[in-house]
């Protein structure tokens, strides 16, 4: 497990590497590789999220810890996929976030979406999904204070996650049509994605309903046992 020693090495990484690195390499792939380099991005995007991860201890053993239950986390997102028309990637990837830490929350929504497309497809797209799933994870770890402290404010945040999920997947649905950024265009692919992006906010909320107080007890259990 890698283990950043310095502690000012660790705040500029968690600064430059979701808010810059990984946006920059997400939108430079989807305009300038073709779709057979796809992966490339994705994997690109996926060291980041690792890198960002271990900026998040500062023992090793905290972090070797943490990663047996981030793989957890992503096999149960990998499993909710499945799920037919409502699914809980995302509420998974949020209750990561406040419980584990942001960046345990950016890993499991990027990785979940790399490893899950491989059977679901991989293509442009995926290197936005894990942005966006990473980002809703990411910032449920930075909000965890509030959000764990109201549950109506949870729900809010799962909503306002799948409009969020929604807005940078439509990102990419412009560039994919117009080989380029195009406003108008950005807003119609919005309104045509309305029923979708209801489903998402639907989703977040219902699971969130569900399965954050139950794996929130697990999660305090585990961090308070083993000091994850």
């Amino acid at each position: 497990m890698l283990l950043i020693q310095s502690k000012k090495m660790r705040s500029i990484i968690k600064a430059i590497v979701p808010f810059v690195l990984i946006p920059s390499i997400t939108i430079a792939g989807a305009v300038a590789f073709d779709e057979k380099k796809h992966i490339i991005i994705a994997l690109a995007s996926a060291l980041s999220a690792l890198l960002l991860f271990s900026a998040g201890f500062e023992k090793r053993s905290t972090g070797t810890r943490r990663m047996v239950i981030v793989a957890v986390m992503i096999a149960l997102c990998f499993a909710g996929r499945f799920i037919p028309f409502l699914k809980p990637v995302a509420a998974l990837t949020i209750i990561t976030g406040l419980y584990l830490g942001g960046e345990a929350g950016f890993l499991v929504g990027s990785l979940s979406a790399l490893l899950t497309n491989f059977y679901f497809g991989q293509g442009p797209w995926t290197a936005f999904q894990m942005l966006a799933w990473g980002l809703i994870g990411l910032f449920a770890g930075i909000l965890s204070k509030p959000l764990l402290l109201r549950r109506a404010l949870l729900l809010m945040y799962g909503a306002a996650a799948g409009l969020a999920y929604s807005f940078i997947m439509d990102i990419w649905t412009v560039l994919w049509y117009n080989e380029g950024f195009n406003v108008r265009l950005y807003i119609a692919a919005l309104g045509t994605a309305v029923p979708y992006t209801v489903s998402y906010a639907v989703s977040n909320v219902l699971f969130l309903y569900l399965l954050a107080p139950p794996f929130g007890e697990k999660l305090n259990r585990i961090k308070i046992k083993y000091g994850v």
